[in-house]
C-alpha cells in the first residue's frame, strides 16, 4: 500500500514539474505526500467556458466581413441603381465641361468691359464727349463677338438657359451699365432694352438679354450720374445738372411703375433715390447761384417738382 502511495507521488510530482517547470520542487521532505495535492491542482490550467467561446470567436481565418457575407449582409448594389448613377456621372461631367467654356468666355467678356469703363472714365476728366466715345465703341464689336460665342455653347444645352444664367450675370450687368451711359452721353435718352439686344447681337428667342439684368445694368448707370453732374459743372458747363435731373426723374417715374420685390434690384432701385438727390443738390446750388439760363427756368423747376415727389 506504501508503495502504490510512493509511486503515486512520485507521478504527479514528475507532471507538475513538466507542466510547470519553475515550480521548486517541497522544500521539506518530512511533509507527508498528502499536503502537496492541493498545490499541485491549482498549477493545472483550467479554461472557462466564457475564455473559450472568446476563443472560438477569435478562430483564425473568420473576420466580421466573411461573416457578413455569408449571411447576406454586403450584398452588391441593384443593376438599376448603378445605372441611375452612371447617368449622373455622365451628366454632370457634361455640365462641368460646358461651364469650363462658358467661364472662359465670361474672363474675355471681363477683360474687355474694364477696357472700355477705364476708357469711359476720361469723360469725367473734362475729355470731349466724342473722343471719348470713339475708344469706348470700338470694344462694342468685341463683346458682341463674345456673347455670340456664348449663344452657340448654350445650344448645346436647349432648354437650360437660365441653368447656366447666373455664370454671366454680373457681367452682363455691367455691359447693360456702360452701354446706357455711351448711348446717353450720345444722345441724352435711355438705352431701350430691344436696342441694347441689337447692340449685343442678342435674339430674344434663343439667347436673349434678361430684363432683370438690363433693370439693374440702368440702375447703375444712374450711379455714374452725380459724379458726371459735378464735373460738368466745374467745367462751366451749368446746363449739365438741369439735363440730368430731367432724365434722372423720368427713370425714377418709371421704374415705380414695377412691383418691385425685396431683391437685389429693389436695392438698386433705392439706390437711384440717392442719385436723383444729389444731383437735385447739384442742381439747387447752381440756381440759388444764379447760374442757370433763364429760358431753361421752366423745366428745370418741373424736374425738380416731380424729384422731389
Amino acid at each position: 500500500m506504501k508503495s502504490a502511495f510512493r509511486n503515486a507521488y512520485l507521478f504527479t510530482v514528475s507532471l507538475s514539474r513538466s507542466l510547470n517547470p519553475n515550480t521548486n520542487p517541497n522544500p521539506n521532505p518530512n511533509l507527508s505526500p498528502f499536503s502537496h495535492k492541493l498545490p499541485l491542482l491549482s498549477t493545472t490550467t483550467y479554461l472557462s467556458p466564457p475564455l473559450l467561446i472568446s476563443r472560438h470567436r477569435q478562430a483564425p481565418g473568420r473576420s466580421f466581413s466573411t461573416t457578413l457575407s455569408m449571411s447576406g449582409g454586403a450584398d452588391s448594389p441593384s443593376p438599376s441603381l448603378d445605372k441611375q448613377f452612371e447617368e449622373f456621372r455622365s451628366k454632370l461631367e457634361e455640365s462641368g465641361s460646358l461651364r469650363e467654356k462658358i467661364r472662359a468666355v465670361v474672363l474675355e467678356i471681363e477683360s474687355t468691359t474694364r477696357l472700355v469703363h477705364s476708357g469711359l472714365l476720361l469723360v469725367h476728366q473734362s475729355r470731349p464727349v466724342p473722343e471719348v466715345l470713339e475708344k469706348a465703341k470700338a470694344q462694342i464689336g468685341v463683346l458682341k463677338g463674345f456673347y455670340n460665342r456664348l449663344a452657340e455653347i448654350t445650344r448645346e444645352c436647349p432648354g437650360q438657359y437660365y441653368r447656366y444664367h447666373g455664370d454671366w450675370r454680373s457681367e452682363t450687368q455691367t455691359v447693360v451699365s456702360l452701354l446706357t451711359f455711351m448711348h446717353w452721353l450720345e444722345t441724352g435718352n435711355l438705352l431701350m432694352h430691344s436696342e441694347a439686344e441689337e447692340k449685343l447681337g442678342l435674339n430674344s428667342l434663343e439667347f436673349g438679354l434678361d430684363i432683370e439684368d438690363y433693370l439693374i445694368g440702368v440702375c447703375f448707370m444712374s450711379n455714374e450720374m452725380p459724379r458726371y453732374v459735378v464735373n460738368q459743372v466745374t467745367t462751366g458747363d451749368y446746363d449739365c445738372p438741369r439735363k440730368v435731373l430731367k432724365f434722372l426723374t423720368d427713370l425714377h417715374a418709371a421704374f415705380r411703375m414695377l412691383n418691385l420685390r425685396n431683391d437685389f434690384l429693389r436695392k438698386k432701385f433705392d439706390g437711384m433715390k440717392y442719385d436723383l438727390r444729389r444731383v437735385e443738390e447739384v442742381y439747387y446750388d447752381v440756381k440759388i447761384r444764379g447760374l442757370t439760363g433763364t429760358g431753361d427756368s421752366n423745366d428745370a423747376n418741373q424736374g425738380v417738382v416731380e424729384g422731389g415727389s
